[in-house]
């Protein structure tokens, strides 16, 4: 740009200030970032399962109702279905009530189908043999200070004992580890033996939370997947199956309209940064009357003018929301190697910059026009007089 150093100039004419908008403008698209992701996700968690290589199975009505083991073998039995386990939610505290646990009940093969959690072969032979065995994530253990041959006593919260105890003890046998960064998340949950639970519950003996399935040819999910609601359909336990980012984010979306949410917030942010950057833009301009009218004394048309105000208000956005948008995708990778699939979000990528870059130019171009257009209407005489 030819007038680049005179907009720079002028930019940070009042480095303090600009500093602070800048810094505000990055809070500003670094929530953007953060917020956008997780919008995207659930978004692009559609109820198709094109191209998915794992899915999950579950009621048709609510993720809460059970389903009926005796779908094992029928499941099993869907062509492009290569694998099939269950399992149940259990959930339940550690010691306080604080110390909620993401625990479940799973089934001989559930590790199977789960290759990204790394067991050792005599660990993995210790949860089979053992009737109250439980495997632990490496991340959960050293939130506990658990090790290998620990009784791990858990308070139930949903499924008491036969005989009405709520404290489930448990031999730890193993503990598994997350090989991938981008999954770590998953290195958080508690795994005991579906049979054991089967046994001592009070209620629910004979039933599966959900299923997994491994797809042969994950571009015929979508087949097999309907294929399997089929087993069930107008029967009093009729199934959803979808993709598991798919049910990750149908989970998470019983707890809040998150689209609704995610909006409301990005809407209050932008409203903010428009409000604050408009008030540094309408200062700096009048600070500069004088300059204004010199640049125009000199030969600048009134063009010229406008162009130069409403560049600076855009370098300003364009700064600020450069680093934001930069810094959340850092982030973002951070939050999905710690939480995994836990919150679902997906990496900043180029959708997300090219809507935020569009923001930059809009917000930069609507906070400068009512200053720009000051300037280029500013009477020479005027301005070199005070008046």
């Amino acid at each position: 740009m030819k007038y680049l150093h005179l907009v720079w100039s002028a930019l940070f004419r009042r480095k303090t200030r600009t500093v602070f908008t800048i810094i505000s403008v990055i809070a500003a698209f670094l929530l953007f970032g953060l917020l956008d992701s997780v919008r995207d996700a659930f978004v692009g968690a559609a109820h198709s399962a094109a191209g998915a290589s794992r899915m999950i199975t579950t009621s048709k009505e609510s993720f809460v109702i059970s389903l009926p083991t005796s779908l094992l073998m029928r499941i099993q039995a869907v062509p492009g279905v290569s694998a099939v386990t269950y399992a149940n939610w259990f959930g339940g505290y550690y010691q306080q009530p604080k110390n909620q646990l993401i625990a479940e009940s799973v089934a001989n093969n559930f590790f199977d189908l789960y290759p990204e959690m790394k067991l050792s072969p005599g660990e993995l032979h210790a949860f089979h043999a053992t009737r109250a065995g439980a495997v632990a994530g490496a991340s959960l253990a050293r939130r506990f200070g658990w090790k290998v041959g620990d009784k791990i006593p858990i308070q139930a919260t949903i499924f008491p004992q036969k005989g009405g105890s709520n404290t489930w003890t448990f031999d730890l046998v193993g503990i598994y580890h997350v090989t991938d960064p981008q999954l770590k998340g998953e290195e958080g949950a508690l795994f005991f033996n579906w049979d054991y639970f089967d046994q001592a519950a009070a209620f629910g003996g004979g039933t599966a939370g959900w299923y997994i399935e491994r797809v042969a040819n994950p571009k015929l999910a979508d087949g097999v997947a309907r294929a399997i609601d089929a087993i069930s359909a107008n029967s009093d336990h009729e199934t959803k199956t979808e993709s598991e980012d798919a049910f990750q984010t149908s989970f998470a979306s019983q707890f809040a309209n998150i689209g609704l949410l995610v909006g409301s917030i990005m809407g209050c942010v932008f409203f903010t940064l428009i409000l604050l950057t408009g008030n540094t833009m309408a200062q700096a301009v009048r600070e500069r009357i004088p300059e204004l009218a010199i640049l125009k004394t000199i030969g600048f048309s009134n063009r010229s003018v406008l162009s130069l105000v409403l560049a600076e208000s855009v370098l300003l956005l364009a700064l600020g929301g450069a680093i934001g948008l930069a810094i959340a995708g850092v982030a973002v990778g951070g939050i999905r190697a710690k939480l995994g699939p836990q919150i679902p979000m997906l990496p900043v990528g180029k959708q997300t910059w090219l809507l935020g870059v569009t923001l930059m130019v809009l917000i930069g171009l609507l906070v400068g026009a009512l200053p720009a257009r000051r300037g280029m209407r500013l009477r020479i005489v005027d301005a070199l007089s005070g008046r």
